[in-house]
């Protein structure tokens, strides 16, 4: 499929109109004034399947079915940003909302592809249960849905799928006895670099791992991964070459601290940068992240991504500098935070997510109550129980309200409060029969 700089004609009007929408739903990503609506995001969603209906159109003729020009470029955009407000406004179950989870896990297949062997059958399982979940949510929607977007959805959910069964034939030519073994060099492997990609890092944390690596090699027999019974199993060139990746890299991060070439630290410090803050997002993304953050995130990966010559960083000269695994690992662990920042998104809406987040605390302090030994007096339980008050009187008619709209996760929230009031019951239970 071959890409076209140049936008047919009677495809420019589209082209402007994705332009806009992407424009307004930038100025929606950037108002942190109010929450945002669900309404406001349907009314965009409208427009946009308007415009994916008039492609679609022009392109029923064969000789277009494998067009693709900036339009395309400008719709893969606007659908991975509307599909962060969906996540936002807590429709997490909805088929528009995959889309951008499915464009991080085409990326993290492309990188297990490039990776050579480097991966396990553990890394496939959790992205063929998502295409699975995913698929179930299309052909949920797909009867009231746009045909169009269920289309759209449903092309890369396959594609997907497709690598993903080329990744799973790719370990069949290891014996299910070395799968264990496998699984734990490509830890090692990826620790080496968690340790080794840091901008400073102590010798001692890497030898340790050398230690690790040591023991397994000791543990062949003639240069063999022997089975329990005594036999070879499928899979030793797999194995050995990944033990000696192990101790090449292992061996580099000790011998040589400059480890990347300066023409590519300013890479190497953008996805520094990028990972620290993502990893910072998994701790706090409860209280700080709003869905539509992670697109710039996105953006500014896929950019570095598509930097790449052949899968490799280039220098001005067109060489490839020193500093390319890093660089690689850096990269596939920014969309791997992301995948899971993605995943853990849940379907209550950002406007209710405060309220979500005082019920979590309270039912957590009562549980540290009840596993403590319960309640030395009755007092202690009077703040948790005025504090659920106090939220259980913001509802009306029994459903959280911001101005006159009901944000999606009412029964989310109903049911954390009637636990929490739950918990309080029983403590003072114990608390009575105690007396």
């Amino acid at each position: 499929m071959s890409f076209n700089n140049a936008v047919p004609s009677n495809e420019q009007a589209i082209l402007q109109k994705l332009i806009a929408i992407r424009q307004r739903l930038t100025e929606l990503k950037q108002d942190r004034s109010s929450y945002l609506k669900s309404s406001d995001v349907s009314a965009v969603y409208e427009r946009l399947i308007e415009e994916v209906r008039k492609i679609n159109e022009i392109r029923e003729d064969p000789s277009l079915h494998h067009e693709q020009n900036r339009v395309d470029v400008v719709l893969d955009d606007v659908f991975q940003l509307l599909s962060l407000f969906f996540l936002q406004v807590g429709l997490t179950r909805t088929a528009p909302a995959t889309y951008a989870s499915l464009t991080t896990v085409k990326r993290l297949l492309d990188h297990l592809k490039e990776s050579r062997g480097v991966y396990s059958s553990n890394d496939l399982v959790p992205i063929d249960d998502r295409l699975h979940e995913i698929k179930g949510i299309v052909d949920r929607d797909a009867p009231t849905e746009s045909p169009q977007v269920i289309q759209l959805i449903k092309a890369k959910c396959n594609f997907c799928e497709v690598q993903l069964s080329e990744l799973r034939d790719s370990l069949s030519c290891v014996s299910p006895e070395l799968a264990p073994m496998l699984q734990k060099l490509v830890n090692i492997r990826r620790r080496i670099f968690a340790v080794g990609s840091k901008p400073k890092f102590q010798i001692s944390e890497l030898k340790t791992l050398q230690e690790e690596l040591r023991g397994i090699e000791a543990s062949r027999v003639d240069g063999n991964f022997l089975s329990p019974d005594g036999n070879i199993p499928d899979g030793q060139e797999v194995l050995n070459g990944l033990l000696q990746d192990c101790h090449d890299v292992l061996n580099d991060f000790i011998a040589r601290e400059d480890l990347v070439a300066p023409s590519l630290r300013p890479i190497y410090d953008q996805l520094s940068e990028m990972k620290a803050q993502l990893d910072n997002l998994m701790l706090t993304h409860r209280w700080t992240l709003r869905e539509t953050d992670l697109y710039n995130y996105q953006q500014k990966l896929q950019a570095i991504d598509d930097i790449r010559v052949n899968g490799v960083f280039v220098d001005e000269q067109g060489n490839a500098p020193r500093g390319q695994t890093i660089l690689l690992y850096l990269l596939r662990r920014c969309y791997a935070l992301i995948y899971r920042l993605l995943v853990s998104s849940e379907p209550v809406s950002e406007a209710l997510t405060p309220i979500q987040n005082q019920l979590s605390t309270v039912r957590k302090c009562l549980l540290e109550v009840k596993r403590m030994g319960g309640l030395s007096s009755a007092r202690e339980l009077y703040p948790y129980q005025m504090k659920l008050a106090s939220i259980d009187n913001l509802r009306v008619d029994g459903k959280f309200m911001i101005g006159n709209a009901i944000p999606e996760g009412q029964g989310i929230l109903n049911a954390l409060l009637a636990e929490c009031f739950d918990i309080c019951h029983e403590l003072r239970v114990e608390k009575d029969e105690q007396e």
